[in-house]
């Protein structure tokens, strides 16, 4: 394994080689500040001034100042093809078996993300960087192609959520998908994490939409309680359509994008070991927004499930029309807006997260402080596979659902792989000191380990021999 690099080696782009202090140049040769490490020292100094002062406002400021990657990346990933799987679910099963299952894949992403923050935290480097370093070049762009090409697909399946709830308000598709590369667009401009972030939580804050529409429905809430306290056998078994849902909704909640994000904001927030703590409350709080989130979409589309209708072939838009007599005009709108929205801040999220790994295995500046000039790979990397994702959706009679369950099961069966490499890292004493994984941690991080192994060898049994499912499954 490489050493890894220390402390005082320059990230981002090349300066003039002189210590900044107090706002003067000072020549010298042992220290580089560079552009995008002013901007992240500023941000720390308001931490720090903030820390220092005690009571409830400055606390509640703190948690302001240290909260965002967490809650990103987990509405981000109550994305386009995971809201749709969770319609698609609710509509075909209704919510007894689901709404625990939910509960328990979002848990599996706490755990996983976790060991992101602690990562983040204790080296100051990106997952594809950290990679490189400890096991080599071939395993660090192996990383970094990998994630590249899964996240492509999932983007794929991001543009078809823009574009089929926007098509429910007569938006054409060459139009939606143009609006949405002008966003992402827009978004990069601040040239500043802070304001990036900021930006984007806001809008990922309207995954919440979905609560109004379940409540429209007036869902039988006694029902989900006895759906939670008892955990009711999967409807019908297990079958080829029902492990499909099963993969989908696991790749909905855990997929290598989120591991490679997180752990990148964390290192251009800024983040310290201080802030462990408050990264993982920031991990709970964005897994609970969006499994209240998941659990309304279910129950959003539940009513199709009772009334026996048919939603094999459903859009975004067309979950959003067949939900107008249970919720009425304006709650089906929401519910297309919703997935606009799901759809729009994930492929700002997922974009970015290749072009972190890109810009740390290649050795390229690669931060949301760089203006453009400075920044170029990084953010041509970003706009770049974010515009061929959505060129791709325009082609006409692309299966639609069909990739967007497909992308889900697809990222259940990398995640394993990604999970190793995390877990050699978090327990790596070198890197991590005594922020190595304690046994606890080990023991959840292996049991997710073995439910991803366990889901990716069902899936290989339902195309492979499709009949043995009943055996499995006890029939």
């Amino acid at each position: 394994m490489k050493e890894p690099k220390t402390a005082s080696e320059p990230r981002g782009v090349a300066v003039p080689r002189t210590t900044v202090l107090n706002g003067s140049e000072t020549p010298g040769n042992d220290v580089v500040i560079t552009h995008e490490d002013i901007d992240r020292a500023h941000d720390r100094e308001q931490v720090s001034a903030v820390r220092a002062r005690r009571g409830f406002r400055p606390r509640l400021r703190l948690f302001w100042l240290l909260i965002g990657p967490g809650i990103l990346v987990m509405l981000g990933e109550n994305d386009g093809p995971s809201m749709l799987s969770y319609a698609a679910t609710g509509a075909r099963f209704g919510i007894g078996f689901f709404v625990p299952f939910f509960v328990l894949t979002f848990l599996m992403a706490c755990v996983v993300q976790e060991m992101t923050v602690r990562l983040g935290a204790a080296t100051h480097r990106g997952h594809a960087e950290l990679i490189f370093d400890r096991f080599g070049p071939f395993w660090g762009w192996f990383s970094m192609v990998d994630l590249m090409v899964g996240n492509f697909l999932t983007l794929v399946a991001e543009f078809i959520a823009i574009r089929a709830g926007l098509g429910f308000f007569g938006v054409p598709p060459s139009v939606a998908v143009l609006g949405a590369l002008l966003v992402l667009s827009v978004a990069l401009m601040t040239h500043r994490y802070w304001t990036w972030e900021r930006t984007i939580l806001g809008a990922a804050m309207f995954n919440l939409v979905f609560v109004p529409v379940a409540l429209m429905t007036h869902p039988d809430w006694g029902a989900v309680g006895r759906a939670m306290a008892t955990w009711r056998p999967l409807p019908g078994g297990l079958t080829q359509e029902t492990v499909l849902l099963l993969l989908a909704n696991i790749g909905a909640t855990v997929t290598p994008w989120m591991l490679f994000f997180q752990q990148s904001a964390i290192t251009d927030k800024g983040l310290t070991t201080r802030d462990i703590r408050m990264g993982r409350v920031d991990t709970l709080l964005g897994a609970a927004f969006a499994t209240v989130a998941a659990v309304a979409t279910l129950l959003a589309t539940a009513p199709l499930f009772t009334h026996h209708m048919s939603a094999a072939n459903f859009e975004a838009g067309e979950f959003a029309q067949a939900l107008q007599p249970f919720v009425g005009h304006w709650g089906a709108a929401l519910f297309a807006l919703g997935m606009f929205e799901a759809g729009m801040v994930a492929a700002i999220t997922i974009s970015t997260s290749s072009a972190y790994a890109f810009g740390e295995v290649a050795r390229r500046p690669h931060s949301l402080n760089l203006p453009f000039k400075q920044g170029r790979s990084f953010y041509l990397v970003l706009l770049l596979e974010a515009a061929a994702a959505g060129a791709l959706v325009l082609i006409p009679g692309i299966p639609l659902v069909y990739i967007v369950l497909l992308v889900n099961v697809i990222a259940v069966l990398a995640m394993p792989p990604a999970l190793l490499f995390l877990y050699m890292l978090v327990n790596d004493r070198e890197i991590m000191g005594e922020l190595v994984s304690p046994l606890w941690a080990n023991v959840l991080a292996l049991g997710v380990v073995t439910v991803l192994i366990g889901a990716g060898l069902l899936f290989g049994v339902s195309v492979i021999a499709p009949n043995a499912l009943a055996l499995v499954g006890g029939r």
